[in-house]
């Protein structure tokens, strides 16, 4: 939180200190709501890169985010709370969660020669699947299925609070009936060592079990420890996910 002590760009009744994460396509920065009589609340807001802003598919894509985010309302799921687009600067507002990754989690525990305990890992995956369970619930205003699919379901996208809770977050590639923005044919989206191989094949096969095969990596990951898929280069890694072995933990640790 010490990023608040730094001089902030103001942006409508918003406030943008210091930066927390940066993506391909946008920077998260830490931010406060600037309201009325002194109300003010702290959130994080995702940027798109100027580079992007000004692109109208990148723009449709952003803002199809915040359109399904705005529909997950459940508390293993990171919560948007507004859209902002002006002349020079096009953001969402969520939700502020102080925790880390799992990833991080993960990175910080292999770095001390050690795990995470196996009753901490199922907690956090609990909390992640319940928060994947919502995602794929998810309905419109109309109360039809939106069918979203997650498809980038990874340790960077876990977000573990200090409250304990874990919550599932970023939405910018999910697949969801009636997006205005839609993958290019041939594009993979998403991370690959965490595909399911049908999701690497493409086609109309991708459905929410697409996402649960993410989640079996994402918790074998926790326990070992290692990476399941590793290759020198992504040919090496295809063909891992491809042929879709996954040894038991108890062989490893």
């Amino acid at each position: 939180m010490s990023a608040l002590n730094s001089s902030p760009r103001i942006v409508g009744r918003y406030a943008l200190y210091g930066e927390i994460a940066s993506g391909g396509m946008a920077t998260v920065y830490l931010g406060r709501l600037l309201g009325q009589v002194g109300f003010s609340r702290t959130v994080a807001i995702k940027c798109l890169h100027p580079q992007f802003a000004k692109d109208p598919d990148f723009m449709s894509m952003f803002l199809d985010e915040a359109r399904l985010a705005a529909r997950i309302q459940h508390p293993n799921a990171v919560q948007t709370l507004d859209v902002v687009a002006t002349d020079d600067d096009l953001f969402l507002v969520m939700e502020y969660v102080q925790g880390e990754s799992l990833s991080r989690l993960v990175r910080a525990s292999n770095a001390k020669n050690q795990r995470i305990p196996p009753a901490i890992v199922t907690s956090i995956l609990c909390g992640m699947l319940h928060g994947l369970h919502a995602v794929h619930e998810a309905r419109d205003e109309h109360g039809a299925p939106l069918g979203i699919v997650h498809r980038d379901v990874s340790p960077q996208n876990v977000l573990v609070g200090v409250d304990g809770v874990a919550r599932v977050l970023d939405f910018g590639v999910a697949k969801a009936a009636g997006r205005l923005q839609t993958t290019r044919e041939g594009q993979l989206k998403g991370k690959l060592s965490y595909m399911a191989p049908e999701q690497v094949r493409g086609g109309a096969s991708i459905t929410r079990q697409t996402d649960l095969y993410s989640a079996t990596i994402v918790l074998w990951e926790a326990l070992t420890g290692q990476r399941l898929h590793d290759g020198e280069n992504e040919a090496q890694v295809l063909g891992r996910v491809l042929q879709g072995d996954m040894p038991p933990p108890s062989h490893l640790v």
